[in-house]
């Protein structure tokens, strides 16, 4: 049996059933923008291996690091022990954060990090003896995670998981938000938001929303007075204010964080992604003191989540590598290049008539169809032209490592464009 008829019949990939899978493509090596597959084609990858390998694939700083510390330990676990690595990364992620966020929380996952972030507030109101304030309101076309608490704050009716909402917790699910990201702002597009926070407050325990760019939800860039005025009324009602940044984070929207758009500071804030540069899983919740010491001082007197593999020396090690390989880098420059590079040639489509929208932000580029489209014969057609675009519902979209040339970046985002055209 083949390795690739040995994968259809035994392993299970994401988002896939296992009696009819999606075709999948052996990769041998990757290397800087490049997948070398096991049939000798390589491919430019367009989505950074979900959004995470902002420096490309095989970088000797990031190598090295992993090389590193493995020759100190691989791992050890983290209650009732630190590490070097763990406080170095920590001392990073206050640094890079809001101001407010001063206590770090690590995880195994974004989903992880995001559960975390769900159980500090549920924990921080108990503490408060605000027994009532147990749930969240976040805003439609949101994707926070695949775990039955970030499950919980999906869209319910568009998202992926509407399969499970019988067996969820009932959360708050505002409109989303009309106002674009390059739109004059309008007042109006807080109504439904404002009407819910102001009816419901004293049962939110917090908002939880992706800042700017709703991610996997539908990739919606929304305006940022509108995280502002969210930022605002959590102060008004007493809500806490979560922010998933595990898309959006490290530079993806043109600036560091999605929430510096809006000049914002959240009570919690989740990382995950790009923070090792897309080598080995890991995540963190930050929170502010408040948070931390409320927790603190009620019952148990404990935050309770503790993850097998918390703080991983080696992927600790290898997200501190990133972050100074990407601090000492021209990433806005890069960024700002991707974008201009989408914008020109993306836009050569906005007027075809099976297309819905074209959009970029950031390293971040768009194209909405009309329709569903056939992700299996796209990535057939896709991988014969030399690139790894992976679409999914009715979107094609690009989201490529920062380091990517000039000359790779135009034929990916041509491809997208020369490809609408001959099969739609």
């Amino acid at each position: 049996m083949s390795r690739l008829d040995f994968d259809r019949k035994h392993i299970w990939h994401p988002y896939t059933s296992i009696t009819n899978p999606l075709p999948v493509y052996e990769v041998e090596s990757a290397h800087g923008v490049h997948l070398k597959l096991a049939n000798g084609r390589t491919l430019i990858d367009g989505m950074s291996s979900w959004w995470a390998a902002i420096h490309g694939y095989n970088h000797p700083v990031l190598n090295q690091a992993i090389t590193d510390q493995m020759n100190r330990m691989s791992h050890v676990m983290f209650g009732g022990i630190t590490h070097q690595p763990a406080i170095t990364l920590a001392r990073d992620l206050i640094r890079l954060t809001p101001s407010p966020l001063t206590k770090v929380f690590f995880a195994d996952s974004g989903s992880v990090a995001v559960e975390v972030a769900i159980k500090m507030a549920l924990q921080y109101w108990q503490a408060k003896n605000q027994v009532k304030k147990t749930r969240l309101l976040t805003m439609r076309g949101g994707y926070h995670g695949d775990t039955f608490g970030a499950m919980a704050v999906c869209d319910p009716v568009n998202g992926m998981h509407h399969l499970f909402k019988d067996v969820m917790p009932n959360h708050l699910f505002a409109k989303q938000v009309s106002c674009t990201f390059h739109q004059a702002w309008q007042n109006q597009a807080m109504d439904d938001f404002k009407s819910l926070i102001t009816t419901h407050g004293n049962e939110i325990s917090a908002v939880i929303i992706e800042p700017v760019v709703q991610g996997a939800g539908g990739m919606h860039f929304y305006h940022p007075e509108f995280l502002i005025q969210v930022r605002q009324l959590c102060d008004a009602h007493h809500v806490l204010l979560i922010l998933d940044e595990i898309a959006t984070g490290f530079g993806r929207t043109g600036l560091m964080f999605g929430c510096h758009h809006g000049a914002i500071a959240p009570d919690i804030m989740c990382v995950g992604k790009a923070l090792t540069g897309g080598t080995m899983t890991l995540a963190a919740t930050l929170a502010t003191d408040d948070v931390a010491a409320t927790i603190s001082s009620g019952n148990p007197g404990v935050f309770m989540h503790g993850p097998t593999f918390m703080a991983n020396p080696l992927a600790c090690s290898v997200a501190h590598a990133s972050i100074h390989l990407l601090e000492d880098s021209p990433w806005q420059e890069r960024v700002k290049n991707i974008e201009a590079t989408f914008t020109t040639i993306l836009g050569r489509c906005e007027n075809h008539p099976q297309i819905a929208d074209v959009r970029v932000l950031g390293a971040i580029g768009v194209v909405e169809m009309i329709a569903p489209v056939d992700v299996a014969q796209l990535q057939k057609i896709f991988v014969e032209k030399g690139v790894w675009i992976r679409p999914f519902g009715n979107l094609i979209y690009l989201m490529p490592p920062y380091i990517i040339s000039q000359q790779d970046l135009t034929y990916l985002a041509e491809t997208v464009v020369e490809t609408i055209f001959s099969q739609f």
